[in-house]
C-alpha cells in the first residue's frame, strides 16, 4: 500500500476522538516523503525571484538603477513600487506596509525591488546589486527613544476599573518595578516561500507558506488588481508558523503573483534564513513600568501598569496583539483597582507581529512579576502570594467585566502544588542553598489563565466541505492549517466519528481558498475549535441525509438510526456504511455538504473597552526547578512539572506534544532568546550562529505532563479547549525560579531574602551574573 492510500478496514472502526493517534504525517515527516513548498516539482521555465533590501533604518530613497540589475547574467525581470498595477501594500488592517518601499525608507532590510532570473544564485546576487541613493534621516529604534518623542504607530489604549491611584495611595505597603522582555523571532524550519503559477483569465495560483491563505488572496489581488476569484492560495502543510506567516507571508506571495503575470512565468520566491530573520516580524518587546499598593499578605489592593510594546514601522496586528496584553494582565488575579495604559510604539525597525500568545504571555509576565516583586518584599513564599490573589467568589469579575466563575484555577494549582511535592521541594532548596556558595536553585510554581476567541469578534468564524464518494469513503477540507500541530488528524478523528467508520476512510485535503473561502487565520489557538465544529456540522447534514434514507429505505424513525463500527443500524437492519452511501447515490441523495461555525456569546465594546471577548478560558500551571553557577550565571532547567487544561481532550498525544513544545519555546523566550540591534538599526542576532534556540539539551532529565481531567463548560467540538497558545505561558515558572536562584545569592537571611529581583527578559546567563553581582554588591 502507498504511503497515505485509505485501506479498506480489516477490522470494525471504533470512536477516535478522546484517543491518543499520531500526527497524520508523522510516518511521512520521518521518512522525508511530506512535501512542502521548496519540494513540489518544478515547473517548465520556473524563474527565481529574490528581494533587494534597505542598507538604511531611516532614509528618503532619492534613486534606484534598476537597469544595473536587469542588466545581471541570468536576471530576467525586475520590478520596483512603480510597477505594481493595484495597491503598494500589505498591511492587513492599516494601509500602511508596502510591499516594496516607494519614496521612505523605514526599516533596515525593508524591501526596495524585486529581480527574477533564472537561477536562484543569479537571482540573489543580483538582488544584493548597491542601486539605491538614499538621503539618510534620523532614526528611531528603541522603547525609550519612541516614548520620550511620543511617536505611536496606533493611539494609546486604556483599561480601567476603580481608582487605582487612591487604592495605592491608601495601601499598608506599596512598590514600584521596571521590567523589560525582549522580542523572539518565530525560526520556523521552513521559511517563507511562495510559488506563482499564472491561470487563465489573468489569474494566478499560489502555494503559500501562510497561516492565513484568505488574507493572501486578498491582499495579492489588491497588488495585481484583480478580483478576488482569480487568485487561489493553496497550503497543504507549514514547517512550522507560530505566527509569524500570519500577516508576514503575503509580501513574497504578492510579489511572486506580480512577477508571474509580469512574465507569463511560474516564479518561486523563497528567503534565505538571514533575509528571512531581517525581513519578517517579530514577538513584541516590552517595557512595563507599575506602581502597586497591597496588604501585609501581599494581596493586591491597587495596580497602575505601563504597557510599551516596540510595534516596528507600521501596524501590521500590533492593535489587536496590545489588546490581549492588557487582557491578561490579571492573568489570573483579581485587580479591585486597576489602571492599564498601552502605548504602541512607532520605530524604524521591522514590523513586529503575532507571535504564539499574541501579546498575553506579555502581560501575563508583567503580574507575575510584580506578584514576586511584592512576595521578595514582604518576605513571603511567591505561591503564598499569588493564591492570596486567586478569583474566587466575590472576586470573579475581569478589568474588562468577564466574570471568571469556573474556579478551575485555584484547584487546578492546588493539585499541582500537592503532585510536584513543591512545599517539601520548597525546603530542600532553602537546605541547599545554604550549603553551597557557588551553585544556587531556585523554584516557582505560575498558572495560566488565557482567552480563547479571536478579540477581533468578525474573525470568530469557520467553513467546512466534506464529499462522500460512493465507496464510503470521505474527503474533508476546511480553512484551518496543518503547520505540525496536529490539526488535519483532529479534525479526521471528528469525521470519522460523525459517519462512525474508520480514521483510514478519512481524507483531510489540502487547505485551499478554491472550496472553502473568507476563512480566518489558523491563529488565537482557535484551529480546532472553530474547524472543528465546522467539520462536524458538516458531515451531520450529510448523515442526517443518509439517516432519513435509511429511515424511509427500512421503516423505521430516523432517531432509530445509527452510525457505528462502519455500519449502519435501522432497526432490525444492519447494512455496512459503503453500501449504505452506494444505495443513497443511487437514490439521488446529496452525499456533499458545507459546514459553518460562528463562535457564540462573544462581544466587546472597544469605547468602554469592555464585553465578554473571550468564549472560555484555558487553564495551566508548572513548576519548575533550575540551578545557577553563580560564577558565570549559566544555568540549566532540572524539573518541569506542568498539569494543563484542554477540556475533554480530543487527542492527548497530540496535546501533549503541544504543551511540551509550548513550554520549551517559551523557555527560550525568556531564558536565551536575544534579539540585538545596533545603533545603525541592523538586526546583527540573524542566523542559527548569532541567535540561540532551544535544542534538545535544554529539555529537562525530570519532565511531567498531566491533562487535567474536566471537559469544557462551553458547547466546544467534544468540550475539549484550545492547547495551541496557552502552554507557552507555563515557561513563566522557568523565569521566576531563576529569579528564585538569584535571590538566594544575596546575603542576607532566610530561604526568601528581601527585594525584588533585577532581572529581565531573557535571562540570559550575562544578564543572570549581572542580577547576581548587583545584589551581592560587586556589580
Amino acid at each position: 500500500m502507498k504511503d497515505g492510500a485509505l485501506p479498506l478496514a480489516s477490522t470494525p472502526p471504533v470512536p477516535t476522538v478522546g484517543t491518543s493517534q499520531p500526527h497524520d504525517a508523522a510516518c511521512r515527516h520521518v521518512r522525508g516523503t511530506a512535501p512542502y513548498i521548496d519540494d513540489l516539482p518544478e515547473p517548465a521555465g520556473l524563474l527565481h525571484a529574490a528581494i533587494g533590501l534597505s542598507r538604511h533604518a531611516h532614509g528618503r530613497l532619492k534613486a534606484l538603477d534598476l537597469a544595473k540589475v536587469l542588466a545581471f547574467p541570468g536576471v530576467i525581470a525586475v520590478l520596483s513600487a512603480a510597477d505594481i498595477p493595484g495597491e503598494n501594500n500589505v498591511g492587513p488592517v492599516v494601509k500602511d506596509d508596502p510591499i516594496l518601499a516607494e519614496s521612505l525608507i523605514e526599516f533596515h532590510g525593508q524591501a526596495l525591488f524585486a529581480v527574477a532570473a533564472d537561477t536562484l544564485h543569479a537571482a540573489r546576487r543580483a538582488a544584493r546589486l548597491e542601486v539605491a541613493e538614499v538621503e539618510p534621516l534620523p532614526a528611531i529604534l528603541t522603547i525609550g527613544d519612541a516614548m520620550a518623542v511620543e511617536s505611536f504607530i496606533l493611539k494609546p489604549e486604556r483599561m480601567a476599573r476603580g481608582d487605582a491611584a487612591t487604592a495605592i495611595a491608601g495601601a499598608a505597603h506599596r512598590l514600584s518595578g521596571t521590567l523589560e522582555m525582549g522580542g523572539q523571532d518565530h525560526f520556523y524550519l521552513e521559511g517563507q516561500i511562495s510559488l506563482a503559477i499564472p491561470t487563465e483569465e489573468g489569474g494566478v495560483l499560489v502555494y503559500c507558506s501562510t497561516q492565513h491563505p484568505s488574507e493572501v488572496q486578498h491582499l495579492v489581488a489588491h497588488a495585481l488588481g484583480i478580483p478576488d476569484a482569480l487568485v487561489t492560495v493553496e497550503v497543504r502543510r507549514l514547517g512550522g508558523g507560530f505566527g509569524g506567516k500570519e500577516t508576514q507571508a503575503a509580501q513574497f506571495a504578492a510579489l511572486a503573483a506580480l512577477f508571474a503575470l509580469k512574465t507569463g512565468r511560474p516564479v518561486k520566491l523563497r528567503l534565505d534564513r538571514d533575509d528571512d530573520m531581517v525581513m519578517t516580524g517579530k514577538r513584541h518587546d516590552f517595557r512595563v513600568r507599575y506602581q502597586v499598593g497591597f496588604d501585609a499578605e501581599g494581596r493586591i489592593e491597587g495596580l497602575a501598569v505601563e504597557l510599551a510594546a516596540r510595534c516596528g514601522y507600521s501596524a501590521d496586528l500590533s492593535g489587536a496583539i496590545n489588546d490581549r496584553a492588557m487582557f491578561h494582565i490579571d492573568n489570573c488575579y483579581y485587580l479591585p483597582h486597576v489602571a492599564v495604559d498601552s502605548y504602541r510604539l512607532k520605530t524604524n525597525t521591522v514590523s513586529n507581529t503575532a507571535f504564539r500568545g499574541f501579546g498575553g504571555p506579555q502581560g501575563m509576565l508583567a503580574i507575575e512579576a510584580v506578584l514576586d516583586d511584592i512576595a521578595r518584599v514582604r518576605g513571603l513564599d511567591p505561591l503564598a502570594v499569588r493564591r492570596a490573589n486567586l478569583y474566587g467568589p466575590g472576586r470573579d469579575v475581569t478589568p474588562y467585566g468577564q466574570t471568571v466563575d469556573d474556579g478551575i484555577g485555584p484547584r487546578l494549582i492546588a493539585r499541582l502544588a500537592e503532585s510536584a511535592d513543591y512545599a517539601a521541594r520548597r525546603a530542600a532548596i532553602a537546605r541547599f542553598n545554604a550549603q553551597n556558595r557557588f551553585v544556587k536553585r531556585g523554584l516557582a510554581l505560575t498558572p495560566v489563565k488565557f482567552g480563547i476567541s479571536f478579540t477581533t469578534t468578525f474573525l470568530n468564524q469557520a467553513g467546512a466541505l466534506i464529499h462522500v464518494y460512493t465507496d464510503g469513503s470521505v474527503q474533508v477540507n476546511h480553512g484551518g492549517i496543518e503547520m505540525g500541530q496536529g490539526l488535519y488528524q483532529k479534525i479526521r478523528q471528528v469525521v470519522a466519528d460523525c459517519f462512525g467508520i474508520g480514521l483510514n476512510r478519512i481524507l483531510a485535503t489540502a487547505t485551499t481558498t478554491g472550496k472553502v473561502p473568507n476563512t480566518s487565520a489558523t491563529a488565537a489557538s482557535s484551529g480546532a475549535d472553530m474547524n472543528g465544529k465546522a467539520a462536524e456540522a458538516a458531515a451531520l447534514t450529510i448523515r442526517g441525509r443518509l439517516a432519513a434514507f435509511a429511515a424511509q429505505k427500512y421503516g423505521v424513525p430516523e432517531a432509530a438510526v445509527c452510525f457505528v463500527g462502519g455500519q449502519v443500524q435501522a432497526g432490525e437492519a444492519r447494512v455496512g456504511f459503503a453500501d449504505l452511501v452506494r444505495a443513497a447515490y443511487l437514490a439521488r441523495v446529496s452525499l456533499s455538504a458545507t459546514g459553518f461555525y460562528a463562535t457564540p456569546k462573544i462581544h466587546f465594546d472597544r469605547a468602554t473597552f469592555s464585553g465578554r471577548p473571550f468564549l472560555y478560558y484555558a487553564y495551566g500551571a508548572a513548576v519548575a526547578e533550575v540551578e545557577v553557577d553563580c560564577l558565570t550565571g549559566e544555568n540549566r532547567l532540572l524539573r518541569a512539572d506542568i498539569l494543563h487544561d484542554c477540556g475533554t481532550s480530543l487527542n492527548p498525544a497530540l496535546d501533549k506534544g503541544q504543551i511540551e513544545g509550548g513550554f520549551i519555546q517559551g523557555m527560550g523566550w525568556l531564558t536565551m532568546e536575544e534579539l540585538v540591534w545596533d545603533a545603525q538599526g541592523r538586526l546583527r542576532t540573524h542566523a542559527p550562529s548569532t541567535y540561540k534556540i532551544p535544542v534538545c539539551r535544554d529539555v529537562p532529565e525530570a519532565f511531567t505532563v498531566t491533562l487535567w481531567d474536566e471537559p469544557n463548560r462551553e458547547d466546544t467540538i467534544h468540550h475539549s479547549k484550545a492547547v495551541g497558545e496557552p502552554p507557552l505561558m507555563l515557561a513563566n515558572a522557568v523565569f521566576f525560579a531563576l529569579r528564585d536562584a538569584v535571590a538566594a545569592t544575596a546575603p542576607l537571611p532566610g530561604p526568601l531574602p528581601g527585594g525584588p529581583v533585577p532581572l529581565d527578559a531573557p535571562a540570559t546567563p550575562e544578564r543572570v551574573l549581572t542580577a547576581i553581582m548587583t545584589l551581592s554588591g560587586t556589580a
